[in-house]
């Protein structure tokens, strides 16, 4: 399914490839990739048992990506071990890793979507001229249903951090 409309990127509308995630929907099955001494998978069942903050970006070599994923680094610090907390692109697994490393991020994984395509398909967060993934927050709680979830409709924009970091505090006991 694709939904036009929906986003801009610089003004230009975009199509998001497959059907929008909702509040009160379980996340998807996925798979992504990272690099710790080799290539890693991270899984939905990986993330169930905590609160988790899924932060999708177009890509971590871009400034607002960059911007957004050291601004959840930095409030997240404080409920690290409580929650899961990643950032998603199509980036690399070895290029998100660098990135981490010279920016100190560590209150965050990294996973990239970049073998399939299947994460941002099932998220309906794929933008299917620029097969990417769109500038988005998801919040589930520890059962892996969604309670907040932001698809940011100027791709160039930063997501409402308040609103999202609110929706994951209410879920950390």
């Amino acid at each position: 399914m694709a939904r036009s409309g929906v986003i801009t990127f610089k003004g230009m509308p975009m199509t998001l490839v497959g059907e929008e995630l909702k509040v009160g929907s379980s996340l998807p099955e996925f798979t992504l990739h990272y690099f710790e001494g080799g290539l890693k998978t991270i899984t939905r069942a990986d993330l169930v048992g905590k609160p988790t903050i899924l932060s999708m970006v177009p890509s971590l070599d871009t400034g607002v990506c960059a911007i957004q994923t050291r601004k959840f680094n930095g409030e997240l610090a404080a409920m690290e071990g409580k929650i899961n907390a990643v950032t998603v692109s199509r980036d690399l697994p070895f290029a998100m890793n660098r990135f981490c490393g010279s920016e100190s991020i560590k209150s965050m994984r990294v996973g990239s979507d970049y073998q399939n395509g299947d994460f941002g398909t099932k998220f309906g967060m794929t933008i299917d001229e620029l097969k990417l993934l769109t500038r988005a927050v998801v919040v589930a709680d520890a059962s892996g249903k969604v309670v907040y979830a932001e698809i940011v409709p100027e791709v160039t924009s930063e997501p409402n951090y308040d609103a999202a970091l609110s929706a994951l505090k209410s879920q950390v006991g």
